[in-house]
């Protein structure tokens, strides 16, 4: 968890800890604001939900991925997606008719700016 959080990361140390066995590490990874869009796409298609919803809070996400967190099976995903500034106004209709009802009420809070924080010797991370 420490390399995850690092400040002064080593570019080879990162492949790893995209594909980390635990958990709880890519959590803490996914929440970095210095991700690349490459560990950013291999993050979202991670089987820990907390990974993939701490990318759905993303502003540097690509139109393709919003849409693909828009039309995905888990409600929590699409949860935290529905606050997402880069949706289109479509994608924000349909969220505010999805079957679950934390989403539709996620939707009509609009667009959240979310927040970073950085402690010392660590990365700036999304809150």
């Amino acid at each position: 968890m420490e390399l995850a959080l690092s400040e002064n990361l080593d570019p080879n140390w990162r492949p790893l800890l995209v594909s980390d066995q635990h958990a709880q590490v890519k959590a803490y990874f996914s929440r970095r604001m210095d991700l690349t869009q490459e560990e950013v796409a291999l993050l979202l298609q991670d089987p820990n939900q907390t990974v993939r919803m701490n990318c759905a809070k993303r502003t540097d996400l690509t139109p393709q991925q919003v849409e693909d967190c828009v039309r995905d099976t888990d409600p929590n995903l699409r949860y935290f997606v529905a606050r997402n500034p880069l949706l289109t106004d479509e994608q924000r209709r349909r969220l505010l008719e999805d079957s679950d009802d934390l989403v539709r009420i996620a939707a009509r809070k609009g667009p959240k700016q979310r927040t970073t924080r950085r402690r010392p010797g660590q990365a700036e991370m999304l809150r």
